[in-house]
């Protein structure tokens, strides 16, 4: 039997392949788009995610003995796919071990402070940042005209047959 963070993490991957798959049939202008109050244009707000998410799953599981790739590549939706997947595996290992929530990691300030961490302000983190970009991300594209993707939960739990119609 698994725990409620499978729901939440398995929703966060599948709503970030959501994004990209809608992402691949984008032109090029369109993924350098952005919009105000957004972080970014679509691809460097996806990087960004993607990255974060990386960076964040690092510090849960020390799954990588260095940052699993270079931070600075401007890679394209066909590498943030194979990332995403990489992130995806990361998640079910991590959720398939015993959660401490409790445990103490490190976070760097953008001043280079160092703080002390709980696992589970990580796990936190990691989701709401996600959710965060992707409503930016979204937000762009309904800008643009488009009918972004839903990324909703309920989406999800449709998709996953996590909820199913109940007939009467």
């Amino acid at each position: 039997m698994g725990h409620g963070l499978h729901d939440l993490a398995r929703h966060n991957v599948w709503a970030t392949v959501q994004v990209l798959e809608f992402c691949q049939g984008l032109d090029e202008p369109t993924l350098h788009t952005t919009a105000p109050g957004t972080f970014g244009t679509i691809i460097e707000t996806l990087r960004h995610m993607i990255d974060a998410e990386a960076s964040y799953l690092f510090r849960l599981t020390g799954a990588w003995s260095a940052y699993p790739w270079r931070r600075d590549e401007a890679v394209g939706l066909d590498v943030l796919a194979e990332r995403a997947a990489v992130l995806a595996t990361t998640w079910e290992q991590f959720l398939a071990g015993d959660v401490d929530s409790e445990r103490l990691g490190e976070a760097r300030s953008d001043k280079n402070e160092v703080f002390a961490v709980r696992a589970g302000v990580f796990i936190t983190q990691a989701l709401h940042h996600a959710n965060e970009h992707r409503a930016h991300i979204c937000t762009i594209l309904g800008a643009l005209g488009y009918e972004p993707p839903d990324v909703s939960a309920w989406g999800y739990a449709l998709a996953s047959g996590r909820s199913t119609l109940k007939t009467m």
